[in-house]
């Protein structure tokens, strides 16, 4: 059992490296790097290649995350998404976590697919859609500083 403890901690800690590395990326490198190469109509490479594969990444990421944490968590689960006290900010933190999972793959990736042209949208679609995609990013950026700290708080404790 303490081999399988340890086998799921790494997993969780590299797809949560790659998770919230790739949406740091996303917010703080991506965008503007894209309003630049629109305004020099060189976007197509990120468009095409970079974003794709950053995406399959970022999503697929998030989910090793998620299930790997449950998986750490073992009987602690239901305690820790009810925030009992023993486990409470490691409930805060996985209840966090569950979101940003919720809106990676319900607001931002579908959205996505209609900005990047895998899916048919009208230009109207597409502007509603990277409007929905930012504030979904966006957010999962700022719950990401708190869902941090609650990890590292309900691991190394207060």
């Amino acid at each position: 059992m303490e081999h399988s403890m340890a086998i799921f901690r790494w997993i969780h800690f590299m797809a949560g490296v790659m998770w919230i590395g790739l949406l740091y990326y996303f917010n703080f490198v991506q965008v503007a790097a894209l309003k630049a190469a629109a305004e020099d109509g060189t976007g197509a490479g990120i468009t095409k290649h970079v974003a794709p594969r950053a995406l399959l990444f970022f999503r697929w990421a998030a989910v090793v995350t998620w299930l790997a944490g449950a998986a750490l968590l073992g009987p602690r689960f239901v305690p820790a998404f009810t925030l009992q006290a023993s486990v409470a900010f490691i409930g805060i933190g996985a209840w966090l976590g569950t979101i940003m999972l919720f809106n990676v793959w319900v607001l931002i990736w579908p959205n996505q697919k209609k900005i990047l042209g895998m899916v048919p949208a009208t230009d109207a679609e597409k502007a509603k859609a990277r409007r929905v995609a930012f504030l979904a990013s966006r957010t999962n950026t700022m719950l990401s500083i708190p869902m941090l700290f609650c990890m590292g708080v309900g691991v190394h404790g207060f």
